[in-house]
């Protein structure tokens, strides 16, 4: 199996995407981790990382609705930066001089802390370590440094385009569901609730592996943690990584990310992984990729082509891209991938040109669930029955149960 390198500087190419000059380089910011994170929270590897896609708080909310004002102030001159409010969000210990620190001693965070650390042990348990040991057995070049790694449809699903392609320089998320404002917990005034309402909206992808669209604009509106920021900044920390820079924008129509007043508003996230010290960017935006929202909105699509060819990662996309109206950001997948990795909700196996593309399978093939059944594919049966293809003990897409899930990889030619 060749391993799939891209000879693209991508240094100079981040540059050029946000400043617009490629000559213009400067050294990154060097992070800044803490010493004082207990190993047992800290998780020292990629291959230990408790992190996927949210699960459901076990306790119902008024189980915290306790709040303790006097261990906990609301109103702290000096704000957090965001490194200390993704660890804070994701349950994790901050600086002891962080504005943040007198919350960690209030009763609902602490629990907080406690339910999130118990559910990704369980998470990397069931689901990580299996996924790691495939991968280094079948798809190693998944592993190697890239440039770009495309994630349509994603939701705030960083997690999983994390562990499938670690080594990304930038990854480019996307979706419908709105950023919301910066998280400010000292600004929260019912503390329990909040984060009682982000376990809420994240339940189903730790239990499973996607995440319900319905659950995250019920509870992400109903509390100060709005928008699909909270749940990125709590990925982030969980897959020890330490933010550097935050910055919110938008796209022009000419697909340049800024301050301007664009049509698609989005945020780049600058971090830095801790193992290995190198430096990663991540932008999310919220917008339409459906033909209608790319004519009406043509930045974001621009956006991408800037930054070349790179991998895709496909996961429960509602089989958006078996309809006449997603051919656009169908095509462009196909065009500016090396590796695509899906499920079979992505790209139908039909697009998938044997001339152009090497495809492997993984898993069984049952058809979809029973929301999306009309987008059962007989082809990509055949094919199952004819390959009789590896299994895998991982859950996967919508089809969370190992025993039902599948996987198909296609690299290009």
């Amino acid at each position: 199996m060749k391993t799939v390198l891209v000879d693209i500087d991508t240094q100079r190419q981040r540059c050029f995407l946000e400043c617009g000059d490629p000559a213009t380089v400067g050294p990154l910011s060097k992070p800044r981790t803490c010493p004082r994170t207990p190993r047992r929270v800290r998780i020292k590897d990629r291959r230990t990382l408790a992190t996927s896609f949210v699960i459901s708080l076990a306790l119902p909310f008024g189980a915290f609705a306790q709040e303790n004002p006097a261990v906990a102030p609301r109103a702290l001159p000096v704000a957090a930066g965001p490194n200390d409010v993704a660890r804070f969000l994701a349950g994790m210990p901050v600086p002891e001089n962080s504005p943040l620190a007198p919350l960690t001693r209030d009763p609902a965070w602490q629990q907080h802390a406690a339910f999130f650390e118990e559910q990704f042990t369980k998470l990397n348990v069931r689901q990580l370590q299996k996924l790691h040991a495939w991968q280094e057995t079948y798809l190693p070049e998944s592993v190697q440094p890239i440039p770009v790694a495309f994630y349509m449809f994603s939701g705030p699903d960083f997690l999983y385009v994390d562990q499938f392609f670690p080594k990304a320089a930038v990854y480019v998320l996307c979706g419908k569901e709105s950023l919301g404002p910066p998280p400010d917990p000292l600004r929260i005034a019912n503390l329990s609730g909040a984060l009682g309402n982000l376990e809420n909206a994240m339940k189903s992808a730790l239990n499973t592996t996607y995440f319900i669209t319905k659950d995250m604009k019920v509870d992400l509106h109903e509390q100060n943690l709005n928008g699909v920021l909270p749940i990125l900044y709590a990925f982030i920390a969980r897959a020890d990584k330490s933010i550097t820079n935050v910055t919110f924008g938008s796209l022009s129509s000419g697909g340049g990310f800024g301050a301007g007043s664009g049509s698609t508003p989005g945020v780049r996230i600058n971090y830095t992984d801790n193992q290995s010290g190198n430096s990663q960017t991540m932008y999310y935006f919220n917008t339409d990729i459906s033909d209608g929202g790319i004519k009406s909105n043509p930045g974001f699509l621009k956006f991408c082509q800037r930054l070349g060819v790179g991998s895709s990662f496909l996961k429960s996309c509602s089989y958006l891209m078996f309809e006449n109206g997603f051919g656009t950001i169908r095509n462009f997948i196909l065009d500016h991938s090396r590796l695509v990795v899906q499920d079979d909700s992505g790209i139908p196996i039909g697009n998938l040109d044997p001339s152009k593309w090497n495809v492997r399978l993984f898993g069984v093939y049952l058809g979809p669930i029973e929301l999306f059944k009309q987008h059962y594919q007989p082809r990509l049966r055949e094919l199952f029955a004819q390959s009789n293809p590896p299994p895998l003990d991982f859950g996967f897409g919508y089809q969370w149960n190992y025993k039902e899930a599948n996987l198909i990889v296609a690299e290009r030619k």
